[in-house]
């Protein structure tokens, strides 16, 4: 794919994304696609987005504020409407750091403590609003990465429903890099089984899962998937 526009790596993606959803037995729009647009050349993005990419994801915050802003402006200079695009913070996200990202994005992906999920509660209520967000899970359970272990998950997503300035949509994870189809089935099957679970226990709808990443996003489409984040599939390696 080394010679193919962005345009054309965006086309084979969405081809496969409906692909996987036909062999699960699920309708293609049932899976949305969030191209994770860090550290891409800006023109790269909005040649996507000219191909209809309208969710975007970035996980640095200075990085995706700055981004935000730029995108903006060449968008309007090109007549195309700014005010379509959808951002996803899926970073790792501190709890110090919630004020930068309150209100900023469609969606956060990677609320991982109950401390973090109460300062975003009081600084939404304290604006009028609610921040949609998704509980980030360990479901590979890796040391080196961050989210919540599966044994809390329920228990923490109940604290969560209390909480008046959250909209709790659903949970988050990432596969082990380069896993068997196997674990990553089952790693993704965890985290479907964990929303479930909660569903019962919250009574919220809990509609997304965002699971799958360039290398797996077809295993997790198989096991439930409605957010799938791909970077480097569509824009090629990243340049800045």
């Amino acid at each position: 794919m080394e010679n193919l526009s962005t345009a054309q790596r965006l086309d084979s993606i969405r081809t496969r994304m409906a692909d996987a959803c036909l062999l699960a037995g699920r309708s293609a729009d049932s899976v949305r696609l969030v191209a994770v647009s860090k550290r891409i050349d800006p023109l790269l993005v909005v040649e996507a987005i000219e191909a209809g990419q309208w969710d975007l994801g970035e996980n640095r915050i200075p990085d995706a504020l700055d981004r935000q802003q730029e995108l903006k402006d060449l968008l309007v200079s090109r007549g195309l409407a700014a005010e379509k695009l959808r951002w996803h913070f899926i970073g790792h996200l501190q709890s110090r750091k919630a004020a930068s990202v309150s209100g900023q994005f469609c969606l956060l992906h990677g609320v991982e403590s109950l401390k973090l999920a109460r300062k975003l509660d009081t600084l939404a209520q304290n604006q009028g609003r609610r921040e949609r967000i998704l509980l980030e899970v360990n479901a590979g359970r890796e040391p080196q990465k961050n989210g919540l272990v599966p044994e809390q998950t329920v228990d923490v997503a109940a604290e969560l429903a209390t909480l008046k300035g959250l909209d709790l949509q659903g949970m988050m994870t990432m596969a082990p890099y380069g896993a068997s189809e196997k674990i990553l089935r089952e790693t993704f099957a965890l985290l479907r089984n964990l929303n479930e679970d909660a569903r019962r226990e919250t009574g919220l709808p809990l509609p997304q899962l965002s699971m799958g990443m360039s290398g797996d996003f077809e295993a997790a489409i198989a096991e439930g998937s409605t957010l799938v984040r791909v970077g480097g599939a569509i824009f090629g390696p990243r340049t800045l």
